[in-house]
């Protein structure tokens, strides 16, 4: 069996590397191919490039990039036709996977799979009816998602989300952490994304936050664990910060998930992240921008109230966040302060959010695989 797999960013690398687990599970002997990070190669992957190249987010950005992002799309979908896979699994990066998907298609009748439903709920619905014709099937993370992709007659099955499988550290290993750490203080969690354009839009507005709750609570000690990809600009961006930073190597898994846990609060970009800090209880605010030209287009787009995963799945809106012109240091700080005083409110629809994304059920990337092979 033939399988080849795409992911351009640190969640879809983690989906990919649980499904292919999970295809490996059923049938030892499947072969891969595609494009991929640490944890998929880690599974057997050899990514055909670097899988940062694709890592684009936001309309100002993929124009800047578009000429060598269309030439990856080219080439990936020339892979695909040339090795004539049992099927092809694009993992999320819509603006890249279903580019290449219509390629393929259009050459061949290799089945497609998309894994991760594209947001049509918060905006661009028009999104679904585009993929008809272009993806076979559809895999979705939360469980409302199905109903908008099956009313254009594409099946979706709910596979739950990789995060309610993944390891959390104990109590006690988060206070044997925080007593290596000599940390007396409270802790807070500085979170500016995995991608290199959001790194580099947030940090600047967070690194004044910082200072803001360090005027305030003296006490406060700071903690980022970064991203693979950006370990490198946020180390020396922070190097440069008047306020203390410990960075967290994302080679030290253990470190990082004993920081998750010992957090008194998080601020965080918008993502999955908040359904991490969900997982280990941790409260949070969430804060995103993009460039000006998203940030008009995806307003005047967005057909819900919050963008915050916790929110959404809760059906709550007990995490503040401040996105686009709301993402400003003075009301974040503010943000952060309010909950760091009262932390608990958030703690049922936290709770809520991970019983609903199949925590205690069969683990998401075995249930991807059995559903992508069940249609084969």
């Amino acid at each position: 069996m033939r399988i080849f797999v795409t992911a351009g960013e640190a969640s879809g690398d983690k989906l990919g590397a649980a499904f292919m687990r999970g295809v490996k599970q059923l049938h030892p002997e499947a072969e891969f191919r595609g494009i991929g990070g640490p944890l998929m190669e880690a599974e057997g992957l050899v990514s055909i490039f670097p899988m940062d190249e694709i890592s684009i987010m936001g309309i100002v950005e993929i124009l800047k990039e578009y000429r060598a992002l269309k030439r990856r799309i080219r080439q990936t979908a020339d892979a695909v036709l040339e090795w004539k896979p049992d099927v092809l699994v694009t993992i999320d990066l819509p603006e890249f996977s279903l580019r290449v998907n219509k390629l393929v298609k259009a050459a061949s009748d290799i089945r497609v799979v998309h894994y991760v439903a594209p947001t049509v709920w918060a905006w661009r619905p028009g999104r679904a009816q585009k993929m008809v014709g272009v993806v076979d099937q559809v895999l979705a993370l939360l469980p409302f998602e199905p109903p908008f992709m099956e009313a254009v007659g594409i099946p979706c099955d709910f596979v739950g989300h990789p995060v309610v499988m993944e390891s959390v550290a104990t109590a006690e290993q988060a206070a044997e952490w925080r007593g290596a750490q000599a940390a007396e203080g409270p802790l807070c969690l500085v979170l500016p994304g995995s991608r290199r354009s959001e790194v580099a839009r947030l940090l600047p507005v967070f690194r004044e936050v910082v200072e803001r709750l360090a005027a305030q609570r003296p006490d406060l000690q700071f903690l980022l664990p970064a991203g693979r990809q950006v370990k490198t600009a946020v180390t020396e961006a922070v190097a440069g910060w008047s306020v203390p930073v410990q960075v967290i190597d994302p080679e030290d898994v253990s470190g990082k998930q004993a920081a998750f846990k010992a957090a008194h609060v998080a601020l965080a970009a918008s993502g999955t992240v908040s359904l991490e800090l969900a997982a280990v209880g941790t409260p949070m605010v969430i804060a995103y921008d993009m460039s000006w030209l998203s940030r008009q287009v995806i307003s005047r787009l967005l057909l819900v109230d919050t963008v915050t995963l916790v929110n959404l799945v809760s059906e709550t809106r007990e995490v503040p966040e401040f996105i686009g012109k709301d993402c400003v240091p003075e009301a974040i700080a503010e943000g952060v302060l309010k909950v760091l005083e009262a932390p608990g409110g958030q703690q049922a629809a936290m709770d809520l959010t991970m019983q609903r994304l199949g925590r205690d059920g069969e683990e998401p990337g075995l249930r991807a695989a059995k559903a992508v092979l069940n249609k084969l």
